[in-house]
C-alpha cells in the first residue's frame, strides 16, 4: 500500500499540468524547462519509482549535471543506468547530435576568422565529444574568410597522421591563402607534442614555397584550447 502512494506520489501525471514536463513547454516556453526537464521529454516515461524527471536527474547526474559530458557517454554507457534501455540511449544520443550538427550549420555569411577564438568556434563542433584524434583544417582568403574546412585524418585515441599533399592540394583547389591547422587532444591535455611542433613547422616551411599563409594551429581538449599563434610558437 505505501509502495502504491510513493509510485503514485512519484508519476508526472499527479503533478500539476503546469510542472509536467510536456505542459509546461506548451504553456511557459522551451526555455523555461529544466535540463532534466528536457530529458524527460525525449525518455517519455520513468520506470515503477522513478518519474521521467527524476530519471533525466539519474542520467545528468552520472555526467557530473554536465550536458557537454553526457554527450560523451555511449549507449554502452547509458544502459548501465537502472531504467535506461537501449531505446531510450538512442533517443539521448540522437537528440545531443542534432543539437551538435546545429551548432555546425553555418550562416548564411561565411564566418570571418580574426582571432584564435574565432577559429575555435569554426571548429569546435567537429572536435568536441568525439573520442579520438582528428585532424582538421580551415581555409581563408586573404580576407580571412573561411572557404572551406575539411577533415584530413583520423586516428586513435593517441594520435593521427596529417599528410601535407592533401593538406596543400585542398588548398590549392580552393585558391586558399591561409591555413588554419588542427586537431583535438581526447586526454584533455593541452599540451603540445614535440610531433605536433615538428609537423606545423613542416607545414608552415611547405606552404611558403606555395605563397600560403600557415595562420595557427589549434590543440582542442574539451572546451579549452591551445593556440600556436597565440603563445608565438608558430
Amino acid at each position: 500500500m505505501n509502495m502504491h502512494i510513493e509510485e503514485k506520489a512519484l508519476g508526472i501525471k499527479s503533478w500539476s499540468p503546469e510542472d509536467r514536463p510536456r505542459e509546461k513547454l506548451i504553456l511557459k516556453g522551451r526555455s523555461s524547462l529544466s535540463d532534466a526537464e528536457l530529458i524527460a521529454i525525449l525518455l517519455g516515461s520513468g520506470t515503477t519509482t522513478l518519474s521521467a524527471v527524476d530519471l533525466a536527474k539519474k542520467i545528468l547526474l552520472s555526467a557530473d549535471n554536465s550536458l557537454h559530458r553526457l554527450a560523451h557517454l555511449t549507449i554502452k554507457d547509458l544502459v548501465k543506468i537502472k531504467g535506461i534501455g537501449e531505446a531510450k540511449a538512442i533517443t539521448i544520443i540522437a537528440a545531443l547530435e542534432l543539437g551538435r550538427r546545429r551548432k555546425n550549420l553555418d550562416a548564411d555569411e561565411k564566418p570571418k576568422i580574426t582571432s584564435s577564438k574565432d577559429a575555435f568556434d569554426v571548429l569546435k563542433s567537429e572536435l568536441l565529444d568525439i573520442p579520438h584524434e582528428e585532424f582538421w583544417i580551415v581555409l581563408v582568403n586573404r580576407a580571412n574568410i573561411v572557404l572551406k574546412k575539411q577533415r584530413i585524418s583520423i586516428g586513435g585515441v593517441a594520435g593521427t597522421v596529417a599528410d601535407p599533399k592533401i593538406i596543400f592540394k585542398l588548398a590549392l583547389d580552393e585558391l586558399a591563402s591561409g591555413i588554419i591547422l588542427a586537431h583535438n587532444h581526447p586526454s584533455g591535455n593541452l599540451s603540445a607534442s614535440v610531433a605536433d611542433h615538428s609537423l606545423t613547422k613542416k607545414l608552415k616551411e611547405g606552404a611558403k614555397l606555395l605563397d600560403i599563409q600557415i595562420l595557427d594551429h589549434l590543440i582542442i581538449a574539451n572546451q579549452r584550447y591551445y593556440s600556436f599563434a597565440d603563445e608565438g610558437v608558430l
